[in-house]
């Protein structure tokens, strides 16, 4: 009987290991909701499942771009789409001022889906998520940077700034993206 008792604690070590080792590198660690308490576990999230992953400024001249993204969101969702806005002052378009960074998104342009709060995106100080998506494609040019990420975690498509969330090529993207398995 003692022996199954000391099995338990042993198993549930090895499943949790197991359990970490098949998140994606991408979705390793966690980031800070915007204007919330709570952080995102990202594997525990968004692990399996297909995203477009932006990197955000509220002052940059494509931010009207929330609305499309917000419009993208919401066609794929029940499809498993998840969209993740990262806000960044990399290319110094943001506000220090997380309210203010909220009030952007929610406020004016009606965002639903995921965004964290201020982040930074490139360089040796780009928080894990980027690096990553940097390693598999590369790092953002500009505000509004987009990756289009399968379900196993891996950028199957990036699009510069200029690319709007109607794009056709970032559509097509998109649905490779919600086709692809687990």
């Amino acid at each position: 009987m003692l022996m199954r008792w000391l099995a338990v604690p042993a198993l549930l070590v090895a499943f949790t290991g197991l359990a970490r080792a098949e998140c994606p590198e991408l979705l390793q660690g966690s980031l800070p909701k915007l204007r919330a308490k709570e952080s995102i576990d990202l594997c525990q999230r968004f692990a399996g499942k297909p995203l477009v992953v932006v990197n955000t400024a509220s002052f940059c001249g494509f931010a009207p771009q929330f609305k499309g993204l917000e419009a993208l969101y919401q066609r794929y969702k029940d499809q498993g789409l998840e969209v993740v806005g990262v806000p960044s002052n990399d290319f110094k378009q943001e506000s220090k001022d997380g309210a203010e960074t909220a009030k952007v998104c929610y406020v004016n342009y009606g965002v639903t889906f995921t965004m964290t709060e201020p982040q930074k995106v490139r360089g040796d100080d780009a928080t894990h998520l980027f690096k990553v998506l940097a390693e598999q494609s590369s790092s953002p040019k500009w505000n509004f940077y987009k990756y289009v990420v399968d379900r196993q975690g891996k950028v199957i498509a990036n699009f510069s700034s200029l690319t709007k969330p109607d794009n056709p090529e970032f559509i097509e993207a998109i649905e490779k993206a919600l086709a692809s398995q687990p």
